[in-house]
């Protein structure tokens, strides 16, 4: 039986809130969470592998487009949005709450 991840601290919280508030791509959640890149890009791939975000590559994004390299879009899936349930969020008070109405998780 596969033991489960612990707690999530604030920084990979902020992280998930961020991208369930909208922001999809690593220089935005970094803008959204104050975090550095050296931060928020290891996290995304340990949530991708722990099933909490899928990417996808896009080279039409904003800053891809001025720079001519593409850029992975991070996308919050169920167990990504369990992670940052309420419990979660109240161990942080200071992450106001944000719907998840407009991702249709199941």
């Amino acid at each position: 039986m596969r033991k489960p991840p612990p707690p999530l601290a604030f920084g990979q919280i902020a992280i998930l809130h961020a991208i369930a508030a909208g922001n999809r791509f690593g220089f935005d959640i970094m803008d959204a969470t104050g975090l550095t890149s050296g931060t928020v890009y290891p996290t995304l791939d340990r949530f991708e592998s722990l099933g909490y975000v899928t990417s996808h590559w896009r080279t039409h994004a904003p800053r891809a487009a001025t720079s001519g390299r593409p850029a992975a879009t991070s996308i919050l899936t169920a167990a990504g949005a369990t992670a940052r349930s309420p419990p979660a969020l109240q161990r942080y008070k200071n992450l106001k709450p944000v719907s998840l109405a407009a991702w249709r998780i199941a």
